[in-house]
C-alpha cells in the first residue's frame, strides 16, 4: 500500500498523486447519482416523470451531503494542520471527532426525513402525480444516510493520511455495485424507482463497509475509534473547530439545495413538471462536468493545509497556482464541448427526444459560463484549506443566497424572462460571485504569507 509523503517531492507530482486517485473516486461517487437517473430516465412509459420527482429530492440528498461536508471537509483541513504541526494526538482527536458527529447527525437526519418526508417534497414543489414517484425514493434512500455520510465524510482523512489510492478504492466498491445493482433492482426484478433507491443503499452500505474496515485495522497510522462518555464530554473544542471551518463547505451544499428548491418551485409555476425534468438533466450534467474540478481541488486542499502547518509559504502558494492552472485548463476545454455538443450530454441523461427542443437552449445558456467556476473552487477551497472559515463561509452564502436564488425570482417574473431567467441566473454568479471570491483570496494568501 503505497502512501502519499507530503514533506518529499515536487509539490506538482504531491497534488497530481492525491488527485489522481481523487479524481476515479468523484467520477465513481457522482455515479451513485447520476446511474440511478440514467435508468430511471428509462423506465417504460413513466421514464421522464420518474426523473422529475427524483429532481425533487435532489434538497434532502444535497443537504445530507451538506452535513457529510461539514465533518468531512471541515475536519480533515484542520487534521492536516496538525500533522505539518507534528501534534499527532490533536490530529486523532480530530479525526476522531468527526466521525462521532456523523454517526449522530446520520441517525437524527434518518429519523427526520423519515416523519416530514412527505410534507417536505410538498414544499419542495411536489404535485400530487410527482409525489407517487419522490416519496417512495426518498423513504427507501434515507435508510442509507449512514452509509453515506461515513462512506463519504471519512474519505478525506484517509487522502489527508496519504493513502489516495485506498480512498478511491472505497468509492469504487460501492459504485460498482450501484451500477450493477441498479439494472437488476429497476428492471429485472420489476421494482422502478423504489428499486433504484434499494441499490443505491446497497451500494452505499459496502462503501462504509470498506472505509471502516480500514480505519480501524492495523495498516493506518490514525485509527479511528468511538468516542467515550469523558472523550465526548471533552471534545467540545474540537467539534466546535470542526463544524466552524466545516461550515463553509455545509453552506456551499445548503445553498444548492436552497437554489434547487427555488429553481424547481418557479420551474414548477412557469414551465409545468417538463420544466422540472429538465433542470434535473442539467443538474446531473453539472455534477458530471463538476467532477475533476473537485477532484484537483480535493487533491490540492491536504497538500495546502499541511505546508501551511508547516510554515512552508512558498509551496502554499506554489500548490495554489497549481490547483487554479489546472482547472482552468479542464474548465475550458469542457466548455468548448459542451458548446459544441450539447446534444449529445443532454442524451446522456434522457432518450425522451421530445424535450431535447426545450432542453438544449437551457443547457446553452446555463453553461455559458462555465469556466468561471473555476475562481470561485479555487478561492473557496484555499480558504478552506488555511483554516479561513470567516471567508469561506460568506462566499458560499455571496454566490447562491445574494444572487442566484434571488435572480431565479426576479428574471422570470420582474424582467418576464419566464424558463430562461431560471437558467441565466447561475452564469451570472458565477462570473460575479466567482470573480469576488477569487480576488478576495489573492489578497489574503498575501497578507498571511507575506512573512513566511
Amino acid at each position: 500500500m503505497k502512501r502519499i509523503d507530503f514533506e518529499k517531492g515536487r509539490t506538482v507530482n504531491i497534488i497530481l498523486a492525491t488527485a489522481i486517485p481523487m479524481l476515479v473516486a468523484q467520477i465513481l461517487n457522482l455515479l451513485y447519482n447520476i446511474v440511478d437517473r440514467i435508468y430511471i430516465a428509462r423506465i417504460p412509459l413513466v421514464g421522464t416523470v420518474a426523473l422529475g420527482a427524483v429532481g425533487l429530492c435532489f434538497p434532502v440528498i444535497i443537504l445530507i451531503t451538506a452535513f457529510t461536508n461539514m465533518y468531512g471537509s471541515g475536519g480533515a483541513p484542520l487534521f492536516s494542520i496538525a500533522r505539518g504541526q507534528k501534534n499527532y494526538d490533536e490530529a486523532k482527536g480530530i479525526q476522531n471527532t468527526a466521525f462521532f458527529l456523523l454517526i449522530v447527525t446520520a441517525v437524527a437526519l434518518t429519523i427526520f426525513g423519515e416523519i416530514f418526508g412527505k410534507p417536505i417534497l410538498s414544499a419542495f414543489g411536489a404535485s400530487e402525480a410527482a409525489m407517487v414517484y419522490a416519496l417512495p425514493y426518498l423513504r427507501i434512500y434515507l435508510i442509507g444516510t449512514i452509509f453515506s455520510m461515513i462512506a463519504t465524510g471519512m474519505n478525506p482523512f484517509i487522502t489527508a493520511q496519504g493513502f489516495a489510492v485506498v480512498g478511491m478504492t472505497t468509492i469504487i466498491v460501492g459504485a460498482v455495485s450501484n451500477i450493477i445493482l441498479d439494472p437488476i433492482f429497476i428492471f429485472a426484478l420489476g421494482m422502478g424507482i423504489e428499486g433504484a433507491a434499494i441499490a443505491t443503499v446497497l451500494s452505499q452500505a459496502l462503501s462504509a463497509l470498506y472505509v471502516l474496515r480500514f480505519l480501524f485495522g492495523k495498516k493506518v497510522a490514525y485509527k479511528v475509534h468511538l468516542l467515550r462518555g469523558k472523550e465526548i464530554r471533552n471534545c467540545k473544542d474540537r467539534a466546535k473547530n470542526i463544524i466552524g471551518l466545516g461550515t463553509a463547505a455545509f453552506m456551499m451544499q445548503f445553498t444548492n439545495a436552497a437554489v434547487q428548491i427555488a429553481c424547481n418551485n418557479v420551474l414548477a409555476d412557469v414551465g409545468g413538471d417538463i420544466y422540472i425534468s429538465i433542470m434535473t438533466i442539467v443538474n446531473s450534467a453539472r455534477q458530471m462536468m463538476e467532477t475533476p474540478i473537485l477532484a484537483i481541488s480535493e487533491g490540492a486542499s491536504p497538500v495546502i493545509s499541511y505546508n501551511y502547518g508547516a510554515r512552508r509559504g512558498g509551496k502554499v502558494k506554489h500548490a495554489i497556482m497549481i490547483m487554479f492552472c489546472l482547472e482552468m485548463a479542464y474548465s475550458l476545454v469542457v466548455w468548448l464541448f459542451i458548446r459544441i455538443f450539447p446534444g449529445a450530454v443532454i442524451g446522456v441523461f434522457s432518450n425522451d427526444t421530445t424535450i431535447m427542443a426545450d432542453a438544449i437552449p437551457a443547457f446553452n445558456l446555463y453553461f455559458s459560463t462555465f469556466i468561471f467556476m473555476t475562481f470561485q473552487h479555487t478561492g473557496q477551497i484555499t480558504f478552506k484549506s488555511l483554516g479561513r472559515k470567516k471567508q469561506a463561509i460568506f462566499f458560499s452564502l455571496f454566490r447562491k443566497v445574494v444572487i442566484v436564488v434571488p435572480l431565479t425570482y426576479l428574471l422570470p417574473y420582474l424582467f418576464h424572462m419566464g424558463t430562461n431567467g431560471v437558467f441565466a441566473a447561475e452564469p451570472i454568479s458565477n462570473v460575479v460571485g466567482g470573480m469576488a471570491c477569487f480576488i478576495t483570496m489573492i489578497f489574503t494568501v498575501r497578507a498571511i504569507l507575506k512573512n513566511e
